[in-house]
C-alpha cells in the first residue's frame, strides 16, 4: 500500500516571536514494514535539511530563528510504501541497549492499579500472547473519549479515568508491559483510517520487545496489532519524548497552534495538491471562525 502524506502544523504569536527553537522528528525511516520513497519537510517554506540519525536509528533536525517571526508554518509530506507485517518490525536499527524502554517516566509510571492488571494476565502461552492480552486488557479498562485527557495525562491518571485517546491507551500498556519485565516504547506516526471515518491527527500506539520477532506494535485504541494502514517516524520512552515536534519559543502574549494531517492511499488517485487544498480550506475556516 502507498500512503500520500501531508501534515501540517501552523504556529501564530500574539506578539513577534524573538527566538524559536524547534526539534522535529518529522522524517521517517526504512523499516521492514514501510520504505519511504519520497519525503520532505519544510518551514515557512524552505526545504529543512539538516536531518540527521538519533541514537535511535531515527532522523530529527533543529531548527532555530534568531529574528522576530509572526509564525511557523511546518510542512511534512511525501510517499511511503508500507506492507503488512502483523505488526512485526524485527530488530530495527538503534545504538540503545532495549532495556532501556523499561526505564519509567513521568508519564508512564505504574499505578497498582495497572500493575494489578498486567500481573493477572495469564502467561502460560508466552510474552506475545500475553502482550495482545494486555492490550485487550487496556482496551476494556480505558475506554477511547476525546476531550477528557491532555498530552500532560499520566498513564495513572487515565486509567483511574476509565477514559482516554490512543495516547493514553498507549501509555497504560507501556506501563503494564513494563511491569511485566518487557521494553515497551512509545511510536508517533500516521493512521490511514477505515472508509466514513475522518483522521486530521497523528496517531500513536506503543511498540514491545518480544525475543523471538524483536519489536512488535500494539495499538490498543483499534485492538489490533499495527497493520499497512500505519506510517511510523518516530518512538520514545513516552508520546513527551517521541513527539514529532518540540521547542521552545521567546515570546510575550499567546499561542496558536494548529495542526492537520491529510493521508490518503496514493492508488485511490489523490494528489498532493488536493491534500494541500483541503489543509488550505480547513486553516482558513479555523482563523474565520
Amino acid at each position: 500500500m502507498k500512503l500520500l502524506v501531508r501534515h501540517q502544523t501552523v504556529y501564530r504569536y500574539e506578539a513577534a516571536a524573538g527566538r524559536v527553537a524547534m526539534r522535529l522528528k518529522l522524517m521517517p525511516v526504512d523499516t521492514p514494514a514501510q520504505k519511504v520513497l519520497d519525503w520532505q519537510v519544510s518551514v515557512n517554506d524552505e526545504p529543512l535539511t539538516g536531518f540527521r540519525p538519533n541514537s535511535y536509528g531515527e532522523m530529527e533536525a533543529i531548527w532555530v530563528r534568531h529574528d522576530r517571526t509572526d509564525n511557523a508554518v511546518i510542512v511534512a509530506e511525501g510517499l511511503v510504501e508500507t506492507r503488512e507485517s502483523h505488526g512485526v518490525l524485527g530488530w530495527l536499527g538503534s545504538r540503545v541497549d532495549p532495556r532501556y524502554f523499561l526505564r519509567d517516566t513521568r508519564l508512564t509510571s505504574a499505578s497498582e492499579g495497572i500493575r494489578a492488571m498486567a500481573l493477572d494476565l495469564p502467561d502460560e502461552d508466552g510474552p506475545l500472547a500475553r502482550l495482545h492480552a494486555l492490550s485487550a486488557a487496556v482496551s476494556d479498562a480505558v475506554a477511547y473519549r476525546s476531550g477528557v485527557t491532555t498530552a500532560n495525562t499520566t498513564a495513572a491518571e487515565a486509567f483511574a479515568l476509565g477514559a482516554g485517546v490512543c495516547q493514553d491507551h498507549a501509555q497504560v500498556f507501556i506501563a503494564g508491559a513494563r511491569v511485566l519485565g518487557i521494553p515497551a516504547r512509545y511510536v508517533s506516526g500516521y493512521l490511514l483510517a477505515d472508509e466514513g471515518d475522518v483522521l486530521h491527527e497523528t496517531h500513536g500506539w506503543a511498540e514491545a520487545l518480544v525475543p523471538e520477532l524483536g519489536w512488535v506494535g500494539f495499538d490498543p485504541s483499534n485492538r489490533v496489532c499495527v497493520t499497512e494502514r500505519y506510517l511510523r517516524i518516530a518512538c520514545g520512552l513516552d508520546a513527551d519524548e517521541a513527539a514529532p515536534i518540540r521547542g521552545s519559543v521567546t515570546v510575550a502574549g499567546d499561542i496558536w497552534i494548529d495542526a492537520d494531517v491529510r493521508i490518503a492511499q496514493a492508488e485511490d488517485g489523490v494528489e498532493e495538491r488536493q491534500l494541500q487544498r483541503q489543509q488550505q480550506q480547513s486553516t482558513q475556516a479555523t482563523a474565520q471562525g
